[in-house]
Formats: C-alpha cells, sequence, structure tokens
C-alpha cells in the first residue's frame, strides 16, 4: 500500500517509476479492512491494490512481479536484482517491503482473515466488541495479546498452541481477568468460507467461537535489501527513517509503510508512501 500510494504520487510529477512487486504479502491475505475512510463495510487488500494498479498505471507507472533480492549502489545509482535474474538503476530507492505476520499454516485460517480472524488490535479489535473471542498465540505474546483485547469484550479464551511458557505475573493477569489459558496444540481449523466457526484441540476438544485474533511474535520484518546497501536499523530490524522526510540515512534512499518505525496501518502505510514520494521528487528538483 504504501509503495502504490508512493507510486501514484510520483506518477503524477511525471517521474519515471517502476514498481517491483511479488505480489504476496500482509495487504493480499487481508480480506477486509475496516478502519479506511471511505470504506465503512470494508475492503479487501486485494481490491485495493487492484484499484491502486489501475490508477499508477493510468499515470504511466511500470509495474515488474518479482521480488528483489539484492540492492546496491553504483556510480550514483541503485541497482536492484530481481529473481528473475534482472537488474533496474535508478537515482532513487523506495524501500516499502513490509512485513509479514506469523500465521499457522491451516489452510481453513487464511479465507478468515480480516474478516472473522484478525492480527491486529488497534485496526480491528472493534470488530470483536462483546463477541466471544479466541486468541491463538504463543507464550507471553498471545496472552498480552488477550489482556489487551478486555478493552472490547470480556468474553477471552486464550489457546497456546505454540507452547512457549507463560511468566508468572501474565498468568495471574489472565486468572484476574477470567481468561481461561488452555495449554494445548490445534489440530483443525473449522470454518464456513470466510466465517470461522471452531478450534479443534489435541484430545479431540473443539472451542467454538465465531471471532479469532492471532499472536505469535516472530514477526519477519522484510529490511534485507536496506541492510545490504548499509541502512540503519533499529532493534527490531524495523527501518530507521527520518520522521519528515522518510529518507534512511543512505542519501536518496527511502522506506515507507509496515518496514519502516510506525504504528502497522493501512492509512499511516499509504500516508507515508505519499510523504516519501514528496521529498523523493523535491530531491529531484534540487538536483536538476
Amino acid at each position: 500500500m504504501a509503495g502504490l500510494q508512493a507510486a501514484i504520487q510520483l506518477g503524477r510529477y511525471q517521474h519515471k517509476v517502476l514498481v517491483i512487486d511479488g505480489g504476496h504479502g500482509r495487504s493480499t491475505l487481508c480480506r477486509s479492512y475496516h478502519n479506511i475512510l471511505g470504506y465503512p463495510s470494508g475492503v479487501s487488500g486485494d481490491e485495493l491494490r487492484l484499484i491502486g494498479k489501475k490508477q499508477a498505471v493510468d499515470l504511466g507507472i511500470l509495474f515488474e512481479t518479482a521480488m528483489a533480492i539484492h540492492a546496491e549502489k553504483q556510480n550514483g545509482q541503485f541497482i536492484i536484482e530481481t529473481d528473475l535474474n534482472k537488474r533496474h538503476a535508478a537515482k532513487r530507492l523506495l524501500l516499502a517491503t513490509g512485513i509479514m505476520d506469523t500465521i499457522p499454516p491451516f489452510a481453513n485460517l487464511f479465507p478468515c482473515l480480516g474478516i472473522s480472524v484478525y492480527v491486529c488490535p488497534d485496526c480491528d479489535g472493534y470488530e470483536v466488541k462483546e463477541k466471544k473471542t479466541v486468541v491463538i498465540g504463543n507464550g507471553n505474546v498471545g496472552a498480552n495479546m488477550a489482556l489487551t483485547l478486555t478493552y472490547w469484550t470480556k468474553e477471552i479464551i486464550y489457546i497456546n498452541h505454540g507452547g512457549e511458557d507463560v511468566d508468572e505475573n501474565l498468568l495471574n493477569r489472565l486468572k484476574v481477568q477470567n481468561i481461561p489459558y488452555i495449554n494445548n496444540r490445534i489440530v483443525e481449523v473449522e470454518s464456513q468460507e470466510s466465517q470461522l466457526k471452531s478450534y479443534v484441540l489435541e484430545g479431540d476438544v473443539r472451542i467454538e467461537t465465531n471471532k479469532s485474533f492471532l499472536a505469535f511474535g516472530g514477526n519477519k520484518v522484510k529490511s534485507d535489501l536496506a541492510s545490504q546497501l548499509g541502512v540503519k536499523l533499529a532493534e527490531n530490524r524495523h527501518i530507521d527513517t527520518d520522521s519528515r522526510t522518510k529518507e534512511t540515512n543512505i542519501q536518496h534512499v527511502f522506506a515507507a509503510g509496515d518496514v519502516a518505525v510506525h504504528s502497522e496501518q493501512v492509512t499511516i502505510a499509504m500516508g507515508e508512501g505519499s510523504q516519501a514520494a514528496i521529498w523523493i521528487h523535491k530531491s529531484l528538483l534540487e538536483e536538476n
């Protein structure tokens, strides 16, 4: 989303822009965003991507479906190599590579993402307001998610599918909030299309629910290209940028969206994309 928004802004400046997109990420998994201006009934990531790509193409933006696997600087330009053995040179580089959540590989879970199964309480806590909600996660991460959700609902169950130990103080806080703690593995997810129905645990125990949150931690921050260029990373491997321009410590390398240091929201990602594009344009004007 950050990359698409930046491309649209740069296209309106009439710059020559290439978007390299692997076609798989958080936005392709989410079946419905509910907190975006103009979409009160929700909109899928795929639909937003489709609308954004058409808008960008109409402005002359070029697209390549590939994974960027290597980046280096040569003679004042950035050289990007893709997994299709193609190399591209550019005066400016925007990294909008995002992150990927840890999602257990149950096939029935993926159609539910964004509709009845969620990963971000800031985005979708509202969707479970006063509803029975099951958190599946790992150790302390899942316990903290369960406690966070008490803002919206008091009917919460935590299934520690990952099996890591939960700190004693968190177990005590779960008890105080009357949150059942189940330290057991899930063997099957039951759903009907995009609607979650239940989790089946080892020992043939079935936990029925229509709403759920995932909280496993260990999300993959896609900052490898930044590392190759010597870009400064935070301890959690997110990319550090100037808050005004979104430029990194490496001149003419910018970053926006979930890969950068910010609250992980699609609306913020889009704003950062526009912000980076404006300052990319300014830097090109200064150079000319």
